[in-house]
């Protein structure tokens, strides 16, 4: 019997503290009319004192996901964390969230996929659970960003888009007689397409630390600024726009799909 992955529930959690675009427009040549205009965001949450981790956030998530779900922490049989500002340089945050929900010795794992985390995070959960290796999984993105980020003009590209705030769904096994489809209402994960292109790795990065940079973070690093994030926004755009109409045409032509 085909098994299918179901979303059983969804939760966020983000900090109290919210961040303005006026907010920003005295700390760099910005303004509410212009973030507004180029990204449809009006505010932002950072997180409210410096202790505050990334699992932190992901663990209140997770505990409304589970009750939401009406499942327990001991229902959960693997961790799919999400994220690109981990609470330490490693150990991940899945086996982090793993202790601070009590759960019993599960795998947890971490995927760096940055702004893809979750649509990466759905295709290994959905592969985990049709394989047979899982049957009740919690997928957990969380991210804190604000500390990083440089609250001035050097910073501003970076600044206006990025906060602080996580994300938690809990996915089910469930067999069926058929498989979702675009042709069927049959609840669950029909289908995802995935892929990357290293060459412009550069284009949006954060430097350091990391063993590119000799001695793998040096005192002229925090000097010169680069454990700040970079993004060249017009490259970044235009590839993000290229390579989502081609992920979404793909995926219609190979379900069977028509494009509108």
């Amino acid at each position: 019997m085909p098994i299918k992955s179901v979303v059983q529930s969804v939760a966020h959690y983000v900090p109290n503290r919210v961040v303005t675009n006026d907010d920003l427009s005295k700390l760099m040549d910005t303004s509410d009319e212009w973030i507004t205009e180029r990204t449809g965001i009006k505010e932002r949450r950072h997180i409210e004192r410096d202790d505050i981790t990334t699992s932190d956030l992901a663990k209140v998530a997770a505990l409304e996901a589970l009750e939401r779900a009406n499942k327990k922490p001991e229902d959960i049989d693997l961790i799919v964390a999400a994220t690109l500002s981990p609470d330490l340089y490693f150990p991940g945050i899945g086996t982090i969230l793993q202790d601070k929900l009590g759960m019993p010795c599960i795998p947890a794992l971490d995927i760096r996929a940055q702004c893809s985390g979750l649509v990466y995070g759905l295709s290994v959960v959905d592969a985990y659970i049709k394989s047979g290796q899982a049957r009740c999984v919690m997928l957990a993105c969380s991210e804190i960003q604000s500390p990083v980020l440089e609250n001035n003009n050097n910073g501003r590209d970076m600044a206006v888009l990025f906060g602080d705030g996580a994300g938690v769904l809990i996915i089910e096994a469930e067999d069926c007689d058929e498989l979702p489809s675009m042709h069927n209402t049959e609840r669950g994960i029909i289908d995802s397409y995935l892929g990357g292109d290293g060459s412009g790795a550069e284009v949006l990065c954060l430097r350091t630390p990391g063993t590119a940079t000799p001695g793998f973070l040096r005192a002229s690093d925090f000097e010169e600024g680069t454990w700040h994030p970079r993004m060249d926004g017009r490259t970044v755009f235009k590839n993000a726009v290229t390579r989502m109409c081609e992920t979404a045409q793909t995926l219609l032509e190979r379900n069977q799909g028509h494009a509108e």
